[in-house]
């Protein structure tokens, strides 16, 4: 496993998107956790994560864009997507929404649907943005295991499963970021995270909902 440091004075960007390219796959920081990056079009690539982690196939892979124009390119946005990501984006909010008919249903997990985020996190961003589309970025711990913080963590939990680890430091929260469903109506929190709940109940005028476990 090729380890690379986030602060390095060197580029580390081509290297990388270089490997993302041939089917490898990456873990990375993000504004949350540590992720996992691999191209969510490489069929390969994506089978090799469900693996990694021991994740479930009936689970959907979150990807990461670095613009509203980039996640257009595999989702079926809407004018309340638009209105979301104006207020929220970028920021720790998914948003799963309807998704493009070219994304492979192996990362839509047969849902039809696609959680999308644009972190604020630079080398993330950066990174999709030289790689120049979407890249996956669910969690980089096995299954069941809390969400790394840290590149020790990662390698702890995954070995040398990957191919290389962006080394980011320690970030500064476990918590996740917070799910919202936009392909129903009204818009359904999935999961409580770091943007709070009571920001999208005033942004939606309490026209949302929590979902009941």
């Amino acid at each position: 496993m090729k380890v690379f440091h986030t602060e390095s004075q060197h580029d580390v960007y081509g290297t990388i998107v270089s490997l993302l390219r041939e089917g490898g796959i990456i873990a990375f920081p993000t504004d949350t956790s540590y992720g996992l990056g691999a191209d969510p079009f490489n069929d390969a690539a994506v089978e090799r994560i469900f693996t990694i982690k021991g994740r479930s196939e009936t689970k959907p892979i979150l990807l990461l864009v670095d613009s509203a124009t980039t996640a257009e390119r595999v989702i079926r946005p809407t004018d309340v997507f638009f209105r979301v990501v104006e207020k929220f984006w970028p920021g720790p909010l998914t948003i799963i929404t309807h998704a493009e008919r070219s994304l492979p249903a192996r990362v839509t997990a047969g849902t039809n649907t696609i959680g999308v985020r644009w972190p604020i996190a630079p080398f993330a961003t950066t990174l999709v943005s030289r790689f120049g589309n979407p890249l996956t970025a669910t969690s980089a711990n096995r299954s069941g295991m809390p969400s790394a913080v840290t590149a020790d963590e990662v390698r702890r939990q995954l070995g040398e499963s990957v191919d290389a680890l962006a080394d980011g430091g320690i970030l500064p929260s476990r918590e996740g970021s917070t799910l919202l469903d936009l392909s129903v109506d009204p818009p359904v929190i999935l999961r409580d995270g770091l943007l709070p709940f009571d920001s999208l109940a005033e942004f939606f005028k309490g026209r949302i909902r929590r979902r009941v476990a």
